[in-house]
């Protein structure tokens, strides 16, 4: 049995791109070959539209089979797993220990921080929508099982109202997930988590964190400082760390960093 962690671009949404993208083609062919509407300015300008259109489409299935295929966990990219095991890599649970991965997907950073933690254990947390149909507590339970990971539990739960009280983990870990989530206020999402952090607890935060998804993420940094957290910075992981700074400028990951720091 093989974990699957499935891919960050969901192949159905190549697929579904690829076949809106054939369909405008046949109907732009349809347009500007057949004599279906009589020559003139209305033919001519839906010819156009659906041929900017089949243009569009083509692109940017292009652009989502190059980041299918740089994610794929089976390809030679892998950036997805470099991502996970290069956060996790951060995360060190004392003996006895509990960490929490907020949105955990499949499970992925759950797993490997649990890997590298065997005398603690992790709860991964996901409200798995269905706009993440391919993502379930299953898939979850599963892939620990293929990985014969033991210290490992996952729960349904909100990123913006986690149903755990103050100082409950040791460690708080994310990846990828806060800019997914509607909001004018994501350094309030991550207060949200922070809340649940144990004194002398850690975290490591990875995400997208430019200015237009965050705001401030320096003074954010200043503000935890204030609070009275200790170690806390940020991490650019677009120079070389997990991807180029032309991989993170082409596949719309500008501004990733991790947030790192101990309460």
């Amino acid at each position: 049995m093989k974990a699957d962690y499935k891919n960050w671009m969901p192949k159905g949404m190549v697929y579904g791109t690829g076949g809106a993208a054939a369909v405008s083609l046949v109907l732009f062919l349809i347009f500007a070959l057949t004599p279906l509407l009589s020559e003139g300015r209305v033919r001519n300008i839906v010819v156009i539209v659906f041929l900017i259109i089949t243009c569009i489409l083509i692109c940017v299935t292009i652009w989502m089979y190059l980041m299918y295929s740089a994610f794929s966990y089976d390809g030679n990219r892998q950036m997805s797993k470099q991502i996970i095991e290069g956060v996790a890599s951060y995360v060190t649970i004392p003996e006895g220990g509990r960490g929490l991965d907020v949105g955990c997907g499949s499970g992925a950073l759950t797993i490997a921080c649990a890997k590298r933690n065997p005398k603690a254990s992790m709860l991964g947390v996901d409200r798995w929508g269905k706009e993440y149909a391919p993502f379930s507590k299953n898939l979850c339970e599963n892939n620990a099982k293929a990985e014969g990971v033991n210290n490992v539990s996952f729960e349904r739960g909100d990123a913006t109202k986690l149903p755990f009280e103050d100082e409950t983990f040791d460690v708080i870990t994310s990846n990828y997930v806060y800019h997914n989530i509607p909001s004018n206020d994501r350094q309030s999402i991550l207060l949200e988590s922070l809340r649940t952090l144990k004194k002398g607890g850690t975290f490591a935060i990875h995400d997208i964190m430019s200015a237009a998804k965050y705001k401030d993420m320096d003074g954010f940094v200043q503000k935890l400082k204030g609070m009275g957290y200790s170690e806390v910075k940020l991490i650019d992981t677009t120079k070389g760390m997990f991807m180029s700074n032309f991989e993170a400028t082409w596949m719309g990951l500008s501004g990733s960093k991790i947030l790192v720091g101990r309460k």
